[in-house]
């Protein structure tokens, strides 16, 4: 049974599958965003005739208490996904990361190390033929923010990769049965729910391309993978990297990072490259190392069909 078939429709209760939704959306909006919300009254922030924007909330909470409100919500979410999963729709928890027996680390440790490469080859060149970067390394902010990026985010980005490539995907597939279905679903519903980002208010709507398509190949990966394990690597791998590594004052994380980004925002070369060059080179290498197959049942047949590799 392929990951997409997992959910049958006709022993799922579609009421429970959305109270699932509904939960898991209430956790995040409202029970995640009361910590922020509690610290913003705190400073006075909550005046409603005030206007902030990321980088100056940021700057008024500290950049890493800013960072950890924003993680939150994700943590609150997927831990009631989680629950859910397994109490309301009283399926394995499992069943939403992968069609494996246990989840495949090596797998996780393959996508995010294969993008971290890239992602570290774009910095050098950036660095070698740009005078917009500057080094910003300063140990009292720099390790706390390590640590709450090695943690949290990973959580953060796992939460998208179940709720969108897992039970959504999932719940798309049982009903429909034609793979390119959940793909196209998911990964457009992956950059729209990203348009609320403020880096979309400065780059324009022309970022959301970006997102879908992130979201359309990282759909690809599950379909054809039958599991999550590559793409929670690559999601992770590369928030890590805009949190850690390189920031600059209007992207979704402003952080203590390694670098600060001082160039406008603009959707550039390397944007233009991940899609067209870099996403379908990384699905033919992903297809060579674990042998997938069968593309065209994959994506248009109403059959489960077998598995594209060995577990």
């Amino acid at each position: 049974m392929t990951f997409f078939h997992r959910s049958s429709p006709e022993t799922s209760n579609w009421l429970a599958q959305l109270l699932t939704v509904i939960l898991v959306v209430l956790a995040y909006i409202l029970i995640g965003q009361i910590p922020l919300l509690l610290h913003m009254g705190s400073l006075g922030l909550l005046n409603p005739e005030a206007e902030f924007d990321t980088h100056s909330l940021a700057v008024a909470i500290g950049f890493n208490t800013f960072l950890v409100y924003l993680i939150l919500p994700f943590v609150f979410a997927f831990i009631t996904l989680l629950v859910c999963v397994r109490y309301i729709l009283k399926k394995p928890v499992l069943s939403i990361f992968t069609t494996r027996k246990k989840l495949d680390f090596k797998r996780f440790f393959v996508g995010f190390l294969v993008w971290g490469v890239v992602l570290a080859v774009f910095l050098v060149v950036g660095i070698y033929s740009s005078n917009q970067l500057s080094w910003n390394f300063n140990p009292e902010t720099f390790f706390p923010l390590m640590l709450i990026t090695l943690v949290l985010i990973p959580i953060q980005t796992t939460c998208e990769e179940v709720l969108f490539r897992g039970y959504l995907f999932q719940l798309i597939g049982a009903r429909f049965k034609k793979g390119f279905i959940p793909v196209l679903f998911t990964g457009i519903l992956f950059g729209l729910v990203h348009g609320a980002n403020p880096e979309v208010a400065k780059i324009g709507n022309i970022l959301l391309l970006y997102y879908i398509s992130t979201g359309l190949f990282m759909g690809l990966i599950a379909l054809m993978d039958d599991g999550l394990e590559l793409s929670m690597g690559y999601h992770a791998a590369n928030n890590i990297f805009a949190a850690l590594i390189i920031t600059n004052d209007w992207q979704a994380f402003t952080t203590d990072a390694l670098f600060i980004d001082h160039s406008a925002p603009a959707f550039g070369i390397d944007s233009w490259m991940t899609i067209l060059l870099l996403q379908p080179l990384l699905l033919l290498l992903f297809a060579k190392i674990y042998k997938w197959k069968n593309w065209k049942k994959r994506l248009l047949s109403e059959e489960s069909g077998d598995s594209n590799h060995i577990a």
